[in-house]
């Protein structure tokens, strides 16, 4: 069993920010990337909205330049999974991945990010960064002058999709229900916009394109009716999930499953902190995860630093 005294699980803005801290003060951390390095950013067509950068850049470049500055001061990176965990009894910590690899860790740092559920519709996975997106802040620029179909029907679809209208020339709001989930003073914003309007009782039932996204086939899930609808941008809205399966019933989460922390970043369990969206269900931004994967990275220092004086003093009785 390998030991460690930092094991970062997951590789996005807040993985690799805390990868930083952590290093620069010496505890050379191991971060296990993840089925994909980077998170959702990795996705990301282009990245304008991150300070310090005021040319665009594309999420991998971004991803390239944290992991290279984490790695610059003694951070490992493993493009590996985790598939286990034990903290039922305390630090160190048992950590199990894909590639067989055994960990005992003396502290953690959960990153692991979140998810936007997905339609499972034919052509989405095809034409993700081709036109379907799951984030206006970062793809909205992108569709000026641009047709586009926002789907969903609660307070993420709407706010993301007036935040569209600075943009798009008009924004179809697809909702499979007749009222919206979203709350009052959204839903009243929305339906004063000129640029916004609504189909209703109306789901998804395919993307399509040529090489781009040009339009959605729907149905009413009333009268079964089908239609194809022109549009040049796919924006989705059907919530997201954390990344926290692995920890259920090991780390305090709320109901949606996202991961309790203190101010300091740290889980119910001494020496386990968590950063990023596995934690954060209402920014889901890099500059907010980048922030909370300082904090992170600074707690757990601090933690193993009291751990190993109080150690010393025990030492000296």
């Amino acid at each position: 069993m390998q030991k460690e005294k930092v094991i970062i699980i997951g590789s996005g803005p807040a993985g690799l920010t805390a990868a930083l801290y952590t290093a620069r003060a010496n505890l050379e951390p191991l971060v296990i990337t993840g089925d994909q390095l980077g998170g959702q950013i990795s996705i990301t067509s282009e990245v304008e909205n991150y300070p310090g950068f005021p040319e665009p850049l594309t999420g991998p470049e971004l991803v390239e330049k944290m992991q290279a500055q984490a790695e610059k001061f003694g951070a490992r990176v493993d493009y590996d999974y985790v598939t286990e965990v034990d903290f039922t009894h305390g630090s160190p910590f048992t950590i199990k991945t894909q590639n067989g690899k055994e960990y005992a860790a003396q502290s953690v740092i959960i990153s692991t990010g979140a998810s936007a559920r997905r339609l499972g519709v034919p052509g989405e996975e095809e034409y993700i960064g081709r036109g379907v997106s799951y984030c206006a802040t970062c793809d909205g620029f992108f569709f000026r002058g641009k047709k586009l179909v926002v789907v969903g029907g609660g307070d993420s679809a709407l706010e993301e999709g007036h935040f569209l209208t600075k943009f798009a020339t008009d924004v179809q709001v697809i909702h499979r229900r007749d009222t919206l989930r979203a709350g009052p003073i959204l839903t009243a914003r929305a339906m004063r916009s000129p640029k916004m309007a609504f189909t209703w009782n109306t789901v998804v039932d395919e993307i399509v394109g040529e090489g781009v996204v040009k339009g959605v086939k729907v149905r009413n899930v009333e009268t079964g009716e089908t239609d194809t609808l022109n549009t040049d941008g796919v924006f989705i809205y059907v919530g997201h999930y954390p990344n926290s399966a692995i920890f259920k019933g090991q780390i305090d989460m709320d109901d949606q499953g996202y991961l309790i922390t203190d101010d300091y970043m740290q889980t119910n369990v001494p020496g386990v902190f968590a950063a990023g969206e596995v934690q954060d269900p209402v920014w889901r931004q890099i500059a907010t995860s980048v922030g909370q994967g300082t904090q992170a990275g600074m707690a757990c220092i601090r933690w193993l630093e009291t751990v190993e004086d109080e150690l010393a003093a025990e030492a000296q009785k």
